[in-house]
C-alpha cells in the first residue's frame, strides 16, 4: 500500500482500516504498509520524493507482488523527477488506483507496464458495510485471473452518496444507491477495438507537456476512457481539455471514447456526454467516432477495472463493451 498522493490512511485511519480488512478478506491477500504511508497528510504534502521512494520501493521488493494506492488527491504529479520508470519496466506487477493516480498510470504506461485504473483502499475496498459484489467480481476477473476479462457488464444501482468518514459509525451503514440511467452509444456505429488508454480528465491538464505525457501515436488506433473528479469540474472546463486533445491531434487517431458515469454529486448525469460530444463532433468533425457514455468507472460507485493498454472492443448496437484479453500472466 501506497500513499502517492493524499495522506487519507493519517487522516481517516479507521476508513484506511475498514478497507484493509475488506480487500485482505476478500482475496486472501496481505497488506504491506510503505514506510512513509500512514504518516500524516501535511508530512506527505512536503515529502514528494518520501511518496515517490515508497512506490519505487514496492516496485522493487520481489516479495511484493502488486501495488494499490490508498486514495487519490490532487498532487502526484510531484512525484514525477523521482521516478524512476526503469525500475517500474524491470519489475512488472500489479498497479492500480484511480483519480490522482491517473499520473502514475502514465508513467507506467510510459514504461511499458500496463497497469490497472480500479479501487483504491479507502475508496472502493473501504466500502460502506462491504464490498460491493460488482467491484468483487472486477478485481477477480482482471487481477485473479489469467482468463481473458470479458464483458464489462452494466451495474444495477449506483451510489455517490457522501459519508463522513471521520464517523466511524457510518463504516456499517450502506449507501443509498440510485437507478443508472442507462449505458448509451452518443454516435457512432458497428464494432470497434483498440487498446485502453485514459484517466480522470480533471487531471490531465497536470500532465500535458510533462515527460509522462505519450506523443500523439501512442493514442493511435486507441479506446480512451475518460471520467471527472468529485470536484464536479464545469461543462466548459471539459470543453477546453477536449479541445486541447484534440489540437494535440489526439482526438482524431482514437477508435472509440468511454465516458464514466460523474462523480461529485452532479444533477445533471448527461452534461459530459454532451460536452464530450459537441467538441469531438462539432468542433473536431468526427461524428461517426463512437462513443459510450454512463459507464460505471472512476468517481461513482461501484466501479469496474480497466487496464492499460488491453483491448477493448465496443458494439455500438449492442452497447457492449468488452475486454478481450486478460489483465495478467
Amino acid at each position: 500500500m501506497v500513499s502517492p498522493s493524499w495522506g487519507g490512511p493519517g487522516t481517516f485511519p479507521a476508513r484506511y482500516e475498514a478497507g484493509k480488512r475488506q480487500l485482505m478478506g476478500a482475496f486472501g491477500v496481505e497488506v504491506v504498509e510503505m514506510p512513509h504511508a500512514l504518516k500524516p497528510a501535511e508530512w506527505l504534502h512536503l515529502n514528494p520524493k518520501a511518496r515517490a521512494d515508497d512506490l519505487m520501493a514496492a516496485f522493487s521488493d520481489p516479495a511484493i507482488d502488486g501495488i494499490i494506492a490508498s486514495i487519490g488527491g490532487d498532487d502526484a504529479i510531484r512525484l514525477i523527477p523521482y521516478l524512476d520508470l526503469d525500475i517500474i519496466r524491470n519489475n512488472p506487477k500489479v498497479f492500480m488506483g484511480y483519480s490522482d493516480t491517473s499520473v502514475l498510470h502514465f508513467a507506467c504506461l510510459k514504461a511499458g507496464l500496463s497497469s490497472f485504473y480500479g479501487p483504491s483502499i479507502m475508496a472502493g475496498f473501504g466500502e460502506n458495510g462491504g464490498l460491493f459484489p460488482y467491484v468483487q467480481t472486477a478485481v477477480e476477473r482482471a487481477l485473479f485471473s489469467t482468463e481473458m476479462i470479458g464483458d464489462l457488464p452494466q451495474a444495477e444501482a449506483w451510489t455517490v452518496e457522501h459519508m463522513d468518514w471521520s464517523k466511524s459509525e457510518n463504516q456499517n451503514i450502506k449507501r443509498k444507491t440510485e437507478q443508472p440511467l442507462g449505458r448509451k452509444c452518443l454516435q457512432g456505429q458497428g464494432v470497434v477495438r483498440g487498446p485502453l488508454i485514459g484517466g480522470c480528465l480533471d487531471v490531465f491538464p497536470m500532465m500535458f507537456g510533462t515527460t509522462i505525457w505519450p506523443d500523439p501515436e501512442m493514442f493511435e488506433g486507441a479506446i480512451a476512457f475518460i471520467e471527472t473528479s468529485e470536484e464536479a469540474p464545469k461543462t466548459d472546463e471539459i470543453k477546453r481539455i477536449m479541445r486541447n486533445l484534440g489540437v494535440q491531434g489526439v482526438l482524431h487517431r482514437l477508435n472509440g471514447i468511454l465516458i464514466g458515469r460523474p462523480g461529485g454529486g452532479v444533477k445533471d448525469l448527461r452534461q459530459y456526454d454532451r460536452a464530450t460530444q459537441s467538441v469531438v463532433a462539432e468542433e473536431f468533425a468526427l461524428p461517426e467516432l463512437p462513443i459510450i457514455a454512463q459507464m460505471d468507472f472512476g468517481h461513482t460507485d461501484p466501479m469496474c477495472v480497466l487496464p492499460y493498454g488491453v483491448t477493448c472492443e465496443i458494439d455500438c448496437a449492442s452497447l457492449r463493451v468488452s475486454l478481450i484479453e486478460n489483465g495478467v500472466e
